[in-house]
């Protein structure tokens, strides 16, 4: 086939207009024409297509062939783009059709591996990613990139230079594992998804193919998974790198420029996305460390602690070496400042209140962060969420602190933050948040009261102002977990036979809280003490009568049950001893 023929000149002008039509005058297209030039660009590859049928093949089948994978290939990513799915993966099955015999060969293997990575799951990832490791391997040995596509359609003149041709060849590898990576989530392989992430990221960066704020993004992204891994420093050098790359972006317009509006919002959101990410880092690692310390009844091991302390120099050791050890991301320009960005927060367990509360205070930080962009208005469901981690990083920060009043203003700063957005809501729209917030507060008066009723104790007795406060916190608890408890009720105030399982423990553990809240409330009235002991056996009967009528309640309950069979065997005598004060009038 003589490719320098007058025919051939006018196919190579018409394929590249084709691609121009698709790559640059398909932005232009008005909304009522969305397609128009991707339409234009398929007529002119049509065009090329028949132009090649009716050449003569002669002695150059095989080039033939590519020639027209090549048209396949374009004409599969056109009808792609203008959604027409089903012949978007014919012409790229053909494609892929016309280049197996040839796949590994330097001129077909980069199209091979488009056109295996644009069919999506009707292709074959695992056979791109094979074929583009032995092409890897094959032109890294003698020197010579593969050829990009677009080459075979031009002439010797204009072909690409090596280094344009490993450049694209380049790409064209890690756009393949973006897409394995894509396909493992997918799949729910998790750890495989996280892999191909992991080197994807780091082969953007080495190459310089990449966008900021999708870069950082995805960063952050692979964070999460790293952070569900207990892998704290690699979480952590994800997301400083997320941070450093993102500033890449630009500095975030003021919101009183109304140019490009809507990209001023997207950057603001994307930079109040990342900050949550390193909320969940911060609460995260303090939750570990408060696992590993506590003892059987939540409070701080002391023996633990030393232990820990004791060791932290190894440990330091040990990370310095997983560092070494650990794919990291980074070019000689960025490693710095990623560096300095993971020096403000530590990635090690912290083992007393000061390490706590500097990771604490980054998390606190990165809350009001992401809160300038997720506010109430406009965002219910993102800011509630964020003010719960936020409730969350003092309830973990208070675990470290031994002073017992320190720790009541502590729990007092979540219920400042959380009662007046409980009130606010309506639980028609929100009921699931509404839940969560009213059991929360429920909770937070609980530990509150007991914190009280031991500071009270230490000071050998409770004097009348601090009983008041004990009754008043326990009557607050009280107050939410009857909401709580309300919000399961039907249309007709009747509470359920049988509770659905994602509410049944804490539906249960509400139960057994208030029935030990009015045998904790403190009375000189003898008969309202015993209304109290009527009230709480009342409730813990409630507990073990369910677990009887559902066996299967009791796996969820086990404590909770033991010790309310305990509590309803004492209650009876001490309920009569106190009628016997009383005498025969009660």
């Amino acid at each position: 086939m003589a490719a320098a023929g007058e025919w051939w000149a006018e196919a190579c002008d018409k394929f590249r207009s084709a691609r121009t039509l698709s790559a640059v005058e398909s932005r232009k297209d008005p909304e009522s024409e969305p397609y128009r030039s991707k339409y234009s660009a398929r007529a002119l590859l049509q065009e090329v297509k028949q132009q090649l049928s009716a050449a003569e093949e002669g002695g150059e089948a095989r080039l033939l062939a590519v020639r027209r994978a090549v048209l396949e290939y374009e004409l599969g990513v056109n009808h792609t783009d203008t959604e027409e799915l089903s012949a978007g993966e014919e012409h790229l099955q053909r494609c892929t059709q016309l280049l197996q015999p040839h796949r590994l060969s330097p001129d077909c293997v980069s199209l091979y591996i488009q056109a295996q990575v644009g069919r999506g799951p009707g292709g074959s990832p695992e056979g791109a990613l094979g074929a583009v490791s032995s092409a890897e391997g094959r032109w890294e040995g003698d020197g010579n990139p593969p050829l990009d596509p677009s080459e075979h359609f031009m002439s010797e003149e204009e072909k690409l230079t090596d280094q344009e041709r490993s450049k694209r060849f380049e790409k064209a590898y890690t756009h393949t594992l973006y897409y394995l990576a894509q396909i493992y989530q997918h799949l729910e392989m998790t750890e495989k998804a996280a892999q191909y992430c992991h080197t994807t990221l780091k082969r953007q960066l080495e190459y310089c193919g990449y966008y900021p704020v999708e870069w950082a993004l995805n960063a952050a992204t692979l964070s999460q998974y790293y952070l569900s891994k207990q892998c704290f420093m690699e979480s952590r050098h994800c997301l400083a790198a997320a941070s450093v790359i993102f500033s890449q972006a630009g500095q975030v317009p003021s919101a009183e420029d109304n140019e490009n509006e809507q990209d001023q919002q997207d950057l603001r959101q994307r930079k109040a996305e990342i900050a949550r990410c390193w909320i969940k880092y911060c609460l995260n690692l303090l939750q570990s460390a408060r696992k590993l310390l506590e003892d059987d009844i939540g409070e701080m091991d002391s023996f633990r602690q030393m232990q820990l302390k004791a060791q932290r120099k190894k440990q330091e050791d040990e990370n310095e070496n997983d560092r070494k050890k650990a794919v990291l991301f980074g070019t000689s320009d960025i490693c710095d400042s990623v560096l300095a960005m993971e020096e403000k927060v530590s990635s090690v367990y912290p083992l007393d209140f000061q390490e706590a509360r500097e990771i604490f205070l980054v998390g606190q930080n990165y809350v009001q962060e992401a809160k300038e962009f997720f506010q109430v208005d406009g965002y219910v469901t993102d800011h509630i969420e964020i003010v719960q981690d936020h409730s969350a990083l003092f309830k973990v920060l208070a675990f470290f602190e031994e002073d017992y009043e320190r720790r009541c203003k502590m729990h007092k700063r979540r219920i400042d933050m959380l009662e007046p957005i409980c009130a606010d809501l309506n639980p028609q729209y929100y009921l699931l948040i509404s839940r969560q917030l009213q059991f929360e507060l429920a909770e937070t008066y609980y530990e509150m009261m007991d914190l009280k009723v031991s500071i009270g104790n230490r000071l050998e007795g409770l004097d009348s102002h601090t009983i008041k406060k004990v009754n008043s916190l326990a009557q607050l608890a009280i107050k939410y977990y009857e909401l709580f408890l309300d919000s399961l009720r039907d249309p007709d105030k009747v509470f359920p036979a049988e509770l659905d399982e994602d509410v049944l423990r804490p539906a249960m553990v509400a139960k057994f809280h208030i029935a030990r809240l009015y045998s904790k409330l403190i009375t000189s009235d003898s008969k309202k003490q015993l209304e109290n002991m009527q009230t709480s056996l009342e409730y813990y009967t409630f507990l073990i009568d369910y677990c009887e009528k559902h066996p299967d309640a009791v796996r969820v309950v086990e404590t909770e049950l033991e010790l309310s069979k305990e509590m309803v065997g004492l209650l009876p005598t001490r309920m009569e001893r106190l009628r016997a004060k009383l005498g025969p009038f009660v």
